[in-house]
């Protein structure tokens, strides 16, 4: 069995994917793997961190979706009314853009390393983006 590792800022997390919960997204997910990005800090969601990533389809609609992730859950918005994005709750969030309230899928929930999690959001927010890499090792 495979590890998921979450490679953040300076920070690393332990993570397992939500196979059961969101199957067709993590599946999707693992085919980009390793996937690399940015995060940057969200504007009208609260105390999160997303990865923008425009008009990238994985080819998922919605499961498993909420508007509320809690601290260490990662969501996929599969895109539509905003972009596709993915977004790492560090705090409270109420999901939103500029459009209004969204859902994502919650398909990784970070599962060690938790302590560094409010470092990492702050992090981003007051130095600016921060290199985030996906792995199974």
């Amino acid at each position: 069995m495979s590890k998921l590792i979450v490679r953040a800022g300076e920070f690393t997390f332990d993570a397992r994917f939500e196979e059961q919960l969101a199957p067709k997204t993590v599946a999707a997910f693992r085919k980009a793997m390793p996937f690399e990005s940015q995060a940057i800090h969200v504007r009208w969601s609260g105390e999160g961190v997303w990865m923008p990533l425009g008009d990238l389809d994985f080819g998922v609609s919605y499961e498993n979706h909420t508007s509320y992730p809690a601290p260490g859950q990662i969501i996929l918005y599969p895109g539509g009314i905003s972009e596709t994005e993915i977004l790492l709750a560090y705090g409270g969030v109420h999901f939103a853009s500029k459009m209004g309230q969204l859902a994502g899928n919650h398909f990784i929930t970070l599962t060690s390393g938790l302590e560094n999690l409010t470092a990492f959001g702050k992090t981003v927010l007051w130095k600016g983006a921060q290199n985030i890499r996906f792995e199974e090792i």
